[in-house]
């Protein structure tokens, strides 16, 4: 159902999608993964986006307040050499110089590929942020976000909401593959299936980012209604491969590394992209690097480990905001919750933990664990972060009445440049 106001419009569609996790413990999953054992091999092999290449096909998502640059270090550290993507970069608040903005363009002199994500609604804004990329050399790599559903973007038309409207989606891709492509710095993009079923998009939207330059395209396979609700429809992601010639990487549901495997077989995506299977557990690229390579060998630390995981993490966050503990231990208070995940600690140790207020709290609070602890069987390879439905899809206002924008609506849309400069 759709219901406006003045401001917006809004879908009510909380549960689009029955699917369920087909990995439970079902007698069908049980013949399923028998079958999978007598399957032939899954074909892996390197991706080039440009002059960018990805030996092996394994990219880490940007997730917004994740994945800086302590975050990627970690995961690269522990995996292949794929695609470690920084957190989403506003475009608006680049332009503006901010300073949160700057500070989350910063790469680690040990990352191999600087790949930064721009999110932008205003062409003319999001070409302007992809020229102080450009003209200051922040990165090797850009991809551009037209997935993310949360409301706060989606109602200013941003993230999964965009690409319904083909004439700001062709002309914002286009601003800025030609701002890169003289630079050699390859463009993708990361999309969703649609809004909702009834208003899918990904099938045009691919095509029209491999005709405007994009080197490859990364497909969440939920719409923007599904949210990270359910299981993700790995079919879309197979149909958007059948569709293009250039690179396909699917997204949704990559627990543990035989999901990356099956989503490969399953679907023919030449990789795959990892988000909340990792928080917490950046050892899982290493897990999948294995399996690329068809070593059995699994990454499953104990506490012990974890810990040590957790004091390098507070370290590299420490680095991150120029000496400020304060700063890096509150960033981290998310990152133990997930790297906690499972063990058998109680919550006034968590507690504890989210009360620390420098590394040496942190310390003191690892020194009162038991290293000997081994890491939970119930969430090994297990889903994590957000699982919820959304609720309702938030848009601008009409925004569903065509394919195409108005005068009138691009002037409301970029006429007082709602673009949030700030964090």
């Amino acid at each position: 159902m759709n219901a406006r106001n003045m401001d917006e419009t809004v879908i009510s569609a909380p549960h689009e999608t029955d699917r369920l996790d087909p990995r439970g413990e079902t007698a069908a999953s049980a013949e399923r993964a028998t079958l999978r054992g007598h399957e032939a091999p899954v074909r892996i092999a390197p991706v080039k986006l440009g002059p960018v290449d990805v030996p092996a096909p394994v990219v880490l998502s940007p997730m917004a307040g994740v994945t800086n640059w302590p975050f990627r270090v970690l995961c690269e550290e522990y995996g292949p050499e794929g695609l470690y993507v920084a957190e989403m970069i506003t475009a608006r608040a680049l332009v503006a110089r901010n300073p949160k903005a700057l500070r989350l363009c910063r790469f680690a002199p040990s990352e191999r590929v600087r790949s930064l994500q721009l999110y932008g609604v205003n062409p003319s804004i999001t070409e302007q942020a992809a020229k102080i990329v450009v003209d200051n050399n922040m990165a090797d790599h850009v991809d551009l976000n037209f997935g993310c559903p949360v409301p706060k973007v989606t109602r200013r038309g941003g993230g999964s909401a965009l690409p319904w409207k083909t004439d700001i989606f062709t002309e914002l891709i286009q601003r800025v593959v030609r701002v890169c492509e003289p630079a050699n710095i390859p463009v993708t993009a990361k999309i969703r299936v649609g809004i909702d079923h009834a208003h899918e998009t990904f099938l045009e939207a691919g095509r029209i980012a491999q005709e405007e330059g994009c080197k490859a395209v990364t497909l969440h396979a939920r719409t923007t209604a599904e949210y990270y609700g359910g299981h993700s429809d790995w079919s879309r992601i197979g149909e958007l491969k059948a569709a293009l010639s250039i690179p396909v990487f699917g997204n949704g549901d990559v627990w543990g590394a035989e999901d990356a495997l099956e989503m490969i077989r399953e679907t023919g995506c030449d990789g795959v992209a990892v988000g909340r299977g990792c928080q917490g557990r950046p050892w899982l690229f290493a897990n999948i690097r294995n399996a690329f390579a068809g070593d059995p060998a699994r990454v499953n630390p104990n506490l012990g480990e974890v810990c040590r995981v957790i004091e390098r993490h507070a370290e590299l966050l420490t680095e991150f905001y120029d000496g400020d503990e304060r700063m890096a231990v509150h960033d981290l208070r998310k990152h133990i919750a997930w790297y906690l995940k499972g063990f058998p600690v109680g919550g006034s140790t968590r507690r504890a933990f989210m009360e620390c207020e420098s590394i040496d709290d942190v310390r003191r609070e690892i020194g009162r664990l038991d290293p000997t602890v081994e890491y939970p069987p119930r969430v090994v390879d297990k889903p994590r972060g957000r699982v919820r439905f959304a609720k309702k899809v938030h848009l601008p206002y009409g925004w569903l009445d065509s394919r195409t924008t108005t005068h009138e609506e691009r002037e409301t849309l970029f006429g007082d440049d709602p673009m949030d400069a700030s964090y």
